[in-house]
């Protein structure tokens, strides 16, 4: 990737963009910074080879700026890249809650689009929503697109998808965590020492997404596939069915996706 990126904030979403571009192309120019944590950037710096910069020094040589700070920060960020000339530069933000329209606001006329990955990044398995900005030229996508391409799938949608793409997956994998959690648990009370049911829960996990990326099938088709009448399979499908997980299900996505919104409201000023 012939590409120069900085990062404006070094957190864990960051950290696994950064992972998982440098598993790519470990050669690629990556500057990062931030505005306090300075131990921070050290372990960056030290895990990746990177260089930690100042701000003035990132913008400068960077064509592709993305800015990875909390939601609550990026106005301030903001008001800082004012003062520095980001003509032919690329803004990525994957902040969220954070709509275009405080970009197009702050900065007028600068190039931006709006990503939403997930930490899987940090393994190239990322899925990633994209949304661009008012004056993206198609070549500047393209870069948006070779750099979220290297590290998963993406897909550009409107913005107004933007929160439901959050609910999926931005926060999906949290979702799996805490089911391999509880299934882990559920093992150790069957008699399983923790490792076991840990090993089961994971390979399990990893065998069952393998299977949903590379089957053409559908995920209901695979379900019914495991599923033989009245046998054990659908004796733990029907507990899941009484206590109505799709139901839970919905309202969980629901309450991510109805946060989202919320955020977008708090820092839209």
């Amino acid at each position: 990737m012939n590409e120069s990126i900085g990062f404006i904030g070094g957190g864990n979403m960051a950290e696994a963009i950064i992972g998982g571009l440098k598993k790519i192309d470990k050669d690629i120019n990556i500057r990062v910074t931030n505005r306090t944590n300075h131990e921070r950037l050290q372990h960056l710096v030290d895990k990746y080879g990177i260089k930690a910069t100042a701000l003035q020094e990132l913008v400068d040589n960077s064509s592709v700026l993305i800015i990875a700070v909390k939601p609550k920060d990026v106005h301030e960020v903001l008001k800082h890249l004012k003062n520095y000339s980001l003509q032919d530069k690329l803004i990525i933000s994957i902040a969220a809650g954070i709509s275009l329209k405080v970009f197009h606001k702050s900065l007028p006329g600068v190039a931006i689009v709006r990503a939403m990955p997930n930490t899987s990044t940090a393994v190239l398995q990322s899925m990633t929503g994209l949304v661009r900005g008012e004056t993206i030229a198609p070549d500047q996508a393209e870069i948006a697109e070779q750099i979220f391409s290297a590290i998963g799938r993406i897909l550009w949608i409107p913005e107004e998808k933007m929160n439901a793409l959050i609910a999926l997956s931005g926060s999906g994998p949290a979702y799996f965590y805490l089911f391999t959690e509880s299934l882990i648990r559920a093992g150790v009370q069957l008699g399983l020492s923790e490792e076991e049911a840990e090993m089961l829960a994971r390979e399990t996990l990893v065998g069952a997404g393998k299977m949903l990326t590379e089957s053409e099938k559908s995920p209901a088709k695979l379900r019914e596939e495991v599923t033989s009448p009245n046998g054990t399979t659908y004796a733990a499908l029907r507990v899941f069915s009484e206590e109505k997980l799709p139901q839970i299900v919905m309202k969980a996505a629901q309450a991510c996706a109805r946060r989202a919104g919320d955020m977008e409201g708090e820092y839209s000023e």
